[in-house]
């Protein structure tokens, strides 16, 4: 095993142990922190798209694990259909079902046939990285995708429906930003301004993928002492805790997924600072119904599921419910779960 090799990783997880409960993993995240530390120690951070606690936490996607299946029941089926005298038609349409491919592909559909009416983002020009080893990316017309980037991608095209020419995305900022995706992005987009808070060790993780895109132009540290969003460069990635010291402008807030697995009151908590910063927009994607519930048997869970009717209590003082959208743009599971995008705007623009 690694031994220290990430030096600032350790002092961010020792930092945190001292700040306030609102700013430390959630009942969700408590012990998938310490197991995802521990594999990004011994297999290093350079292979964190390929482990088993980030792809379960925070690395999407559309094949195995995310599908719920699993390699030996795979394997199993592939023989089955071999043993029923399956032809190679039946073959690959299973392999490509398996793998994510087709949904991939599906979203990548929506993707392309929204393009025109981007006017923000150069989202056209976007492919993704190989940097954390990944398991699954999909090629379609010489780019790459996952189902991370095309979760974005669809997100910000819903976005797209509603913003005008008039309307300048320059400054955005994401809290629970993943790995990095969105960072990634607005990369590929000019006088873009991202930044990105979490607990580590996922801050941690999105600082090593996104100084592999935006090289000089990135900001990370331990912690900051009042800081005005104008003087950070392109890409910042700061801990959870230095929301309580930044000031100014932002032009866009964005949080997909990752409030959905903590408590109303520590969301509540964020939203504080985030209004203070005067987002003109705001774009969630949360479960509708909310994340699962912790039981005694299943320790993965929250203890009071953040729903749309939080998010609307929360923001209704200072923000507009623009829309909502689950079918076009998101997605509904196989046992009718309902992840919705929620676009919200200022009520003084």
């Amino acid at each position: 095993m690694k031994k220290n090799n990430y030096p600032l990783l350790t002092e961010s997880i020792l930092r945190s142990k001292n700040e306030d409960s609102l700013y430390q993993p959630t009942s969700f995240w408590k012990t998938a922190s310490l197991q995802i530390l521990k594999e990004i120690e011994s297999e290093g951070v350079e292979n964190f798209r390929r482990l088993k606690n980030p792809l379960f936490f925070f690395v999407p996607t559309y094949g195995i694990p995310g599908n719920n299946f699993d390699k030996s029941l795979e394997e199993e089926i592939v023989q089955l259909i071999s043993k029923k005298g399956g032809n190679e038609k039946q073959n690959l349409l299973f392999k490509k079902w398996m793998s994510g491919y087709s949904h991939a592909l599906s979203d990548y559909r929506v993707f392309l046939s929204s393009l025109e009416k981007d006017n923000n983002f150069n989202l056209e020009k976007f492919t993704e990285s190989q940097y954390g080893n990944p398991i699954e990316q999909f090629t379609f017309n010489n780019k790459k995708f996952s189902r991370s980037s095309l979760n974005y991608l669809l997100g910000l095209c819903f976005l797209n429906k509603f913003l005008t020419k008039k309307d300048k995305i320059s400054n955005v900022l994401e809290i629970g930003g993943g790995f990095g995706t969105l960072g990634e992005i607005l990369s590929f987009s000019k006088n873009k301004k991202y930044i990105n808070l979490d607990i580590p060790p996922n801050s941690f993780i999105s600082w090593n993928y996104l100084k592999n895109i935006y090289k000089k132009d990135l900001f990370n540290s331990l912690d900051v002492s009042r800081c005005n969003i104008l003087d950070l460069p392109k890409c910042t990635v700061l801990n959870s805790w230095n929301i309580k010291n930044l000031f100014g402008k932002v032009d866009l807030f964005v949080n997909f997924l990752s409030f959905q697995e903590m408590e109303p009151k520590v969301v509540q908590n964020y939203f504080n600072f985030i209004k203070n910063l005067e987002p003109t927009w705001i774009l969630l994607r949360n479960m509708r119904e909310g994340k699962q519930k912790q039981t005694k048997i299943n320790k993965v869970g929250v203890i009071d599921p953040m729903k749309t009717k939080n998010y609307i209590q929360f923001l209704d003082s200072k923000y507009s419910l623009v829309a909502s959208d689950v079918l076009e743009f998101s997605f509904r599971t196989v046992d009718n779960y309902n992840s919705e995008l929620l676009l919200f705007k200022t009520k003084n623009k």
